[in-house]
């Protein structure tokens, strides 16, 4: 059986082809502001990878923000419950995921099929999404690839209150004038980041396996300080951007966990 997965994001759209639950395509496209557009130009990058044509695809589930904005899709699924599905295939212990995007994070309690038990998102502000590293990169006049790996480099903890991104470049401006390092505000971001995204978690409650998905789980410094709020190690599959993408064609082939 062949099904696809699109995840239609804030930012990015991921798609993922499955033959008899194995990968044989997949693509990652922004989403921009023609997102129809990339979501078919995602969908024909990830047939292309796949060596098939749309008429060979059995089904297709959509999800995320722009779920209905597919270009083609049989049915659609919650991006939590996608998310858990994908956890739990490539990691059978995970019962807590925790999935942080562009635009909000979430956090899911799940039993060992990967349906959801229950679950926390934090929509209201950006202080615990991708957006905020990306803004606070820019104040700090950093690439944003480069600010994890430099707030591993901090030598103290500074605090950052704002759970604001407009109020936290107040912040970092009045951190440069008091001479903190790039290293340590680097380091604050994430922490304060993290910070948020614990509070989400510890309100539905968490397990020992913690996955995390989705494109900030890239971000080694992000990652460094959620370890240590969550005083764990959490699991970091790789290509954690496309975990949604393949829980959605996961679904799609009906597959309820186990082998």
């Amino acid at each position: 059986m062949i099904t696809m997965g699109i995840d239609l994001g804030a930012k990015n759209i991921k798609v993922v082809i499955l033959e008899d639950n194995k990968i044989i395509g997949k693509s990652n496209i922004l989403a921009g502001f023609e997102v129809e557009k990339s979501a078919q130009q995602a969908v024909d990058k990830a047939l292309k990878e796949a060596s098939i044509t749309k008429d060979k695809i059995d089904k297709t589930i959509s999800t995320g923000a722009g779920d209905k904005l597919a270009p083609f899709y049989d049915d659609t699924k919650s991006i939590v419950g996608c998310d858990s599905l994908g956890a739990v295939f490539l990691h059978p212990a995970a019962r807590s995921v925790i999935d942080v995007g562009a635009e909000e994070g979430r956090g899911m309690r799940c039993d060992e099929t990967g349906k959801i038990i229950d679950f926390e998102v934090n929509e209201k502000c950006a202080a615990g999404a991708g957006a905020f590293t990306e803004a606070m990169s820019r104040a700090l006049e950093v690439k944003l690839e480069e600010i994890g790996p430099l707030s591993l480099k901090a030598t103290e903890e500074i605090p950052m209150n704002a759970q604001c991104t407009v109020f936290a470049e107040s912040e970092v401006v009045t951190m440069v004038h008091n001479k903190v390092s790039k290293a340590n505000m680097a380091k604050a971001v994430h922490d304060a980041m993290a910070s948020r995204i614990t509070s989400m978690v510890r309100k539905i409650g968490f397990n020992k396996d913690v996955v995390l998905v989705g494109g900030v789980a890239n971000n080694i410094g992000f990652v460094d300080s959620l370890n240590k709020d969550l005083e764990l190690e959490v699991v970091v599959p790789k290509d954690p951007e496309f975990v949604g993408a393949l829980g959605a064609a996961l679904a799609a082939a009906g597959w309820k966990g186990g082998k």
